[in-house]
């Protein structure tokens, strides 16, 4: 039976994990600002000090379905205060940098801790609340994660303004004030006793760091790496006794197809935050600090959204959240590939639009993914949820920015006035028409004609 809490230590629970999520999502976006501040400093090539992100994408995707997995295994709150602990040790060592390698080791470590947080984030909404109430749970998990978004920026150009950008580092420490709220709201309960199958775990943690830096470096031999591991991990889960990840999990079509339809669905959502800075600053010529206002609007109003997408897919079904959050990023497509090279406040409005559906489209999916598992799966299943996540944005960034690296000649917008704009418009237009392609592949496996062969799979069982 699906263990639950009462409403007001859920809710209680939930308003600690947004906090938690706002600095966790902010940590992970505010180094991008000070990137040139610390190359020049350290005296470092852009492919060097790119590192700063790269090691940190990297240790949080492994971490997020390894947490996930302990999850089901141990107490959530203990390998929560194991986490915001290690979390706070790593900005410790970034505050005190002084080569660039400590700031690469501070942000491992805070790659290490905080990874625990978005696996919380899928798991306490799906163990601890009712499915009926789940939409609106991850809802709020949404707003969280649009805050941070939302303010990421600001607090960077601010605090980089007036103080040291070692300073940003700080901020994460205020993650440990949320420990003790943790301690007290959730409960006791431990999974399993087993055995961690840690030579599978170490496969998993290759296959996704190879295919992260594959990706990130446009390099076949990494590639061709992460498949060898990838091809090793799926012959160690079958054969092992007590495997990291169970192959059953697998064999499980609708969550199967969930985790590829999220995958596209996460890349194409990506699309909106990575493309706009780009274009602001290249077509529009915008400083960073007015990029930031330009973005602030839509992040906002997806924070202020955010509950209201997890109610509507309580109320209506994920199938009506997915139509929502596709016809809102199809509109914001669409309409940014129109506009390309206006007013920076026309870009804002449709931003807003985009920025919405892409926080309806991470409920809707993360919720059609939890429905699909049982309780045993529920952090692995999900953890690897998130880890696909940001394998997807990892892809998305570079097929995005090698496209944007060709450019274009040709375009279909009249308001595209030269080529830098040519192909921004183009690559809007490919995305929106994308998006129409996944949620009609969505529709025919959750929706629908789907809902009723799954209903008479089961009536024949």
């Amino acid at each position: 039976m699906q263990q639950t809490v009462n409403s007001n230590a859920g809710d209680k629970l939930l308003r600690v994990l947004m906090f938690t999520l706002v600095i966790s999502v902010m940590n992970a976006s505010m180094f991008n600002v000070v990137l040139p501040v610390i190359s020049k400093q350290f005296d470092l090539t852009p492919s060097q000090v790119s590192w700063i992100v790269t090691s940190y994408m990297i240790v949080y995707a492994i971490g997020s379905v390894t947490f996930g997995k302990l999850a089901d295994k141990y107490r959530l709150k203990d390998l929560l205060t194991f986490g915001l602990l290690f979390f706070a040790a790593g900005s410790v060592v970034g505050m005190a940098a002084t080569e660039y390698w400590m700031i690469i080791a501070g942000r491992i470590l805070q790659a290490t801790g905080a990874s625990v947080i978005p696996a919380t984030a899928m798991i306490v909404p799906v163990r601890y609340f009712a499915p009926e109430k789940r939409g609106s749970a991850l809802g709020t998990v949404a707003v969280g994660l649009a805050l941070g978004t939302a303010i990421g920026p600001i607090v960077s150009g601010f605090v980089t303004s007036v103080a040291s950008w070692r300073f940003l580092f700080a901020i994460s420490i205020f993650s440990l004030l949320t420990l003790p709220y943790y301690r007290k709201y959730l409960d006791d309960t431990r999974g399993a006793v087993g055995k961690i199958d840690f030579i599978g775990g170490i496969l998993l943690a290759g296959t996704v760091a190879a295919m992260l830096l594959a990706i990130t470096q446009m390099s076949l031999w990494l590639f061709l790496s992460g498949a060898a591991l990838l091809a090793l991990f799926l012959a160690r889960i079958r054969y092992a006794k007590e495997p990291f990840v169970k192959p059953s999990i697998f064999r499980n079509k609708q969550y199967t197809l969930g985790l590829i339809v999220a995958f596209v669905m996460t890349g194409l959502s990506f699309g909106i935050p990575f493309m706009t800075p780009q274009l602001l600053s290249s077509v529009n010529h915008m400083s960073p600090a007015f990029i930031g206002f330009v973005m602030f609007p839509g992040a906002i109003m997806s924070a202020l959204m955010g509950r209201k997408g997890g109610k509507l897919a309580d109320q209506k079904g994920n199938p009506f959240l997915v139509f929502s959050a596709a016809s809102l990023i199809f509109a914001g497509f669409i309409s940014l590939s129109s506009i390309v090279g206006m007013s920076p406040v026309i870009i804002a409005i449709c931003l807003i639009f985009g920025n919405v559906g892409q926080t309806f489209m991470q409920i809707a999916m993360s919720n059609t993914v939890s429905r699909t598992l049982s309780k045993e799966e529920v952090g692995v299943g999900m953890g690897m949820l998130s880890m696909l996540n940001f394998i997807s944005g990892a892809t998305a960034t570079a097929l995005i920015g090698k496209t944007l690296d060709f450019g274009a000649v040709t375009h279909w917008n009249p308001l595209a006035h030269n080529n830098e704009a040519f192909v921004y418009s183009n690559i809007f237009l490919a995305l929106a028409i994308l998006v129409v392609l996944v949620t009609t592949f969505y529709y025919m496996q959750f929706g629908g004609a789907g809902k009723r062969l799954r209903a008479e799979r089961n009536a024949a069982q």
